[in-house]
């Protein structure tokens, strides 16, 4: 089970941190990804980081705003967003996946959280 915290709303400009708790599964064994879906629209790829926490990536129109880290022994993930923009306006989730590396397909996860919404007003 993965549970999701931290969204809510902000200005444009503004920063949120979100924590992914992870439980029932050992968080060393799974790659972890977060994605995004807004109204109408696709769960898109935020980004990820492997099961050893090396190499967080992140989708390329993120442009460095986005960091994300993961605490092993906590069983804790945080994605940590920066200058937000109107839209990154979005219910943002964690995802488990059982590969040592992140992927950006949603179907490559086998574990969601049931996500959390974040609004960035302009």
């Amino acid at each position: 089970q993965l549970v999701e915290s931290g969204g809510g709303l902000v200005q444009t400009g503004g920063s949120l941190r979100l924590a992914c708790v992870v439980s029932g599964f050992t968080l060393d064994d799974y790659a972890i990804g977060w994605f995004r879906q807004a109204p109408g629209k696709e769960r898109i790829f935020v980004g990820g980081i492997s099961w050893d926490g090396n190499g967080p990536n992140y989708a390329d129109s993120l442009s460095g705003r986005f960091e994300i880290s993961r605490d092993n022994n906590k069983e804790t993930l945080v994605l940590q967003m920066n200058n937000l923009k109107p839209e990154d306006t979005a219910v943002y989730y964690c995802a488990g996946r059982t590969g040592r590396t992140p992927s950006p397909q949603t179907y490559d996860y086998r574990y969601w959280g049931q996500g959390t919404q974040v609004t960035v007003s302009s």
